[in-house]
């Protein structure tokens, strides 16, 4: 795979179609890092896999929402080299929103490195 591929968030490492949510969803482990909660479970490949359900009932602005999905999605493409063969789906807290940019981050660092 060429050195770009490894580095971006292409089509590959993401959930796209909901009968890959309804998987995670319906079998999936709980991964909890102050107020950040993700479901994970193995998906059989060779490369992790990142998707979103972060509701306008938990975090009202899109624009929040939208703050914490690239951040994530920031984090998760620098650690997605040392997680693999895992599907995982954030869920939207409302005590997010009140964090910093910063804090969020760390949180998602920390929850990767727990799952690597």
């Amino acid at each position: 795979m060429k050195a770009s591929r490894l580095q971006g968030f292409t089509r590959q490492f993401r959930l796209t179609r909901s009968d890959e949510f309804r998987r995670v969803f319906n079998d999936a482990r709980r991964y909890s890092v102050k107020g950040l909660l993700v479901l994970g479970r193995n998906n059989g490949l060779d490369y992790p896999r990142l998707g979103f359900a972060i509701s306008k009932r938990s975090i009202k602005l899109a624009s929040k929402r939208n703050r914490i999905k690239r951040l994530a999605r920031e984090s998760f493409r620098h650690h997605k080299c040392s997680l693999s063969g895992i599907d995982l789906v954030v869920l939207g807290r409302g005590s997010l929103v009140t964090k910093t940019n910063h804090q969020i981050t760390e949180a998602f660092n920390q929850l990767w490195q727990k799952l690597a």
